[in-house]
């Protein structure tokens, strides 16, 4: 830790990594500071070990399905094997995120970083300051508690993937997808699920078919839904915790959890000393190319509040180092991204919904296709996937496309492909079918479920 570094990077996360890394590769000398953990929220304590989790949830289901197909099995449970090999996992993948930037010569520095001015910043726990031309915060965001009486008594998604003994029952709060993907995982692993949501419909931003397919397929797996309820307080009770409803109901409950938002990580990091302000929703206002209102200081990643997703911040970290240190002004299209949902069933989508597309374009195609997947044909599962495309009239360009089921996270990803590419109906009715395939609905669609003329729909 001497001299005068090209770039400091303020958490560890898979944006700030990146971001790093390749700015070494370009020759720039880079330290990065972590305060807790390398790897951020997503592998830490968020989408790797949720992931993992949801695996461990689906398990007992495909047993159930198994027993159609001939096998009789009998298989038990235990919540602390699941949670040392989860540990066990992250431990491996932080281990691999320190030594890849170290590989890079990036110097690596476990401490809290916070920033002294525009071209410096303090390590809190080390009593130095360091000195360099860039700064780049990438410190990610936080769950949010509501503040009502009794919040310190409920958990977060943090806390839901370390429970040192997993509870019968569980209230979460909240009606977006950390909401409802951990509904769904407590769902499979036995715990009696109740959820609580403001609104009248999970998933607010996604297409309404997929939200209430969802919302079918969770209550027959035995989901307890709140609607137009929130929590107004919580109390300690000889069962766990009881919670009060703005609907006037109570009840007790193992555990609760709120999922009600993420909001950026800023406290503290002394972003008034270089003259950086918060936009109304607590972020770091950034222009296209991740500068902040102080030139020699950058953010990238959930801490703006723009697109709070992994490989957004990843790509955001990437564009930033292309911009600054390769000569290569890059900006993010943030206009379709895909995105995956992991209930059971998953969800993946890109592109517009419904609802959006008809707004804008006025003039649409609607194609869906409900059926029961060949899994479940031979059993007594009535689950079914939902395909839907959204297309500009006459097979012009897809707009949007949405998938629930077994595998639509992969899906989507090949999907975003070729409507990345401007790909339309009639590109995707040139591929050839892979049959037998959930997939082959894709590109068999032989005529709109109904249309939309002058945003008028037409069955």
């Amino acid at each position: 830790m001497s001299g005068i570094y090209d770039l400091i990077v303020i958490g560890g996360g898979s944006g700030g990594v990146r971001a790093a890394r390749m700015a070494a590769t370009y020759g720039a000398k880079v330290a990065i500071i972590e305060e807790y953990r390398y790897g951020g929220t997503c592998v830490i304590r968020g989408c790797v070990p949720k992931k993992l989790f949801v695996y461990a949830s689906r398990f007992p289901e495909l047993f159930e399905t198994a027993t159609s197909f001939g096998y009789d099995i009998k298989a038990s449970f235990d919540w602390q094997t699941l949670l040392a090999n989860k540990d066990k996992e992250i431990t491996r993948l932080e281990g691999l995120y320190k030594s890849n930037l170290q590989r890079f010569n990036v110097e690596t520095i476990e401490d809290r970083g916070i920033i002294e001015g525009p071209n410096s910043v303090r390590l809190v726990n080390g009593d130095k300051v360091l000195e360099t031309k860039r700064i780049l915060i990438a410190t990610g965001g936080e769950p949010f508690k509501p503040n009502v009486e009794g919040a310190e008594l409920g958990i977060t998604s943090n806390e839901a993937l370390d429970f040192k003994t997993l509870p019968k029952s569980i209230l979460i709060e909240g009606g977006g997808y950390i909401a409802v993907e951990f509904a769904s995982i407590f769902l499979g692993l036995g715990v009696k699920v109740s959820l609580a949501y403001r609104r009248d419909l999970v998933l607010r931003s996604f297409d309404e078919d997929i939200r209430k397919d969802l919302e079918k397929d969770l209550r027959a797996r035995g989901l307890n839904l709140h609607y137009q309820a929130t929590i107004t307080e919580l109390k300690k009770s000889s069962g766990g915790v009881t919670a009060s409803f703005s609907n006037g109901e109570t009840a007790e409950f193992g555990a609760v959890m709120f999922a009600t938002g993420r909001t950026p990580n800023v406290k503290g990091l002394g972003l008034g000393k270089a003259g950086i302000s918060l936009n109304s929703s607590g972020a770091i206002d950034v222009d296209d190319y991740a500068q902040t209102m102080c030139p020699s200081i950058y953010a990238v990643g959930d801490v703006t509040g723009r697109v709070q997703l992994t490989p957004v911040a990843i790509r955001e970290g990437a564009a930033f180092v292309e911009t600054i240190y390769n000569n290569n002004p890059t900006k993010i299209d943030y206009s379709l991204i895909p995105t995956a949902v992991f209930t059971d069933p998953e969800i993946g989508t890109i592109g517009l919904s419904e609802e959006e597309a008809v707004k804008t374009y006025k003039n649409i195609d609607i194609y869906i296709a409900r059926f029961r997947p060949m899994m479940n044909t031979l059993g007594d599962k009535q689950e079914k996937m939902l395909f839907k495309l959204i297309t500009r009239k006459n097979g012009g360009r897809v707009l949007g496309c949405h998938i629930l089921g077994h595998g639509a996270g992969e899906m989507i990803q090949l999907v975003a492909i070729p409507m990345a590419m401007g790909a339309s109906k009639l590109d995707f009715d040139k591929a050839i079918a892979v049959h037998p395939t959930a997939a082959e609905e894709l590109v068999t669609f032989k005529a709109p479920s109904y249309t939309y003329e002058n945003s008028e729909k037409k069955e």
